[in-house]
């Protein structure tokens, strides 16, 4: 119910936002001949096992996600590959991530929750004898997301959630994911953008 109601009201909220994006790319694109594409696109992620479109803005030129195979993140490090969109207005706010919202309404990944990693890193976890990924959904948000500027690796701030929420009961839970939820929306009004 949480995830239902904050994606719903979330989405309301950011409509704004998105109409700011939309003429942004408009503009982008009318301007510049090498961030032309799509606006949206999908990457695969996993969630509870089960492997699905993650929704995203797109910040990377289209020549630069063709070659991405899956996962454009390694990517976005690199200040060239980047849309002028991408690089000035979607990565430092975060932009780029407010379509998984219609990720959370679908039922795919949470609010909150370990992030959603592609097939290929999931499996390597598997072999590590690291499972949780099929057992939780993954989120928009977590610890991973709040940890800029810190030496933790985003694999151990997953887990660490994941052990948390086994030790809370219903309502401590609500009251935690709250919490990241709001650390989110704080670190996002930083405009930092994500630390690679």
């Amino acid at each position: 119910m949480l995830d239902i109601a904050g994606a719903t009201a979330l989405l309301l909220l950011s409509l704004p936002v998105v109409a700011v994006v939309v003429v942004a790319f408009a503009c982008d694109t009318a301007l510049q001949a090498r961030d032309r594409g799509g606006l949206l696109y999908r990457e695969p992620r996993v969630s509870r096992g089960r492997t699905f479109g993650l929704l995203k803005f797109r910040t990377l030129r289209t020549d630069v996600l063709a070659r991405a195979g899956g996962h454009a993140r390694l990517l976005e490090a690199e200040r060239a590959n980047l849309t002028w969109l991408g690089r000035r207005i979607l990565k430092p706010w975060y932009l780029d991530e407010l379509p998984q919202l219609w990720n959370v309404l679908r039922g795919d990944i949470s609010l909150v929750g370990p992030r959603p990693w592609p097939p290929q890193l999931v499996e390597q976890q598997r072999a590590e004898g690291l499972t949780y990924r099929d057992e939780v959904p993954a989120g928009l948000t977590g610890l991973a997301q709040l940890s800029k500027g810190s030496a933790r690796l985003y694999a151990d701030l997953d887990l660490e959630y994941v052990e948390r929420v086994g030790a809370l009961g219903s309502w401590a839970l609500v009251r935690y994911d709250m919490e990241i939820l709001a650390r989110t929306i704080k670190v996002m009004a930083r405009g930092e953008g994500l630390s690679y």
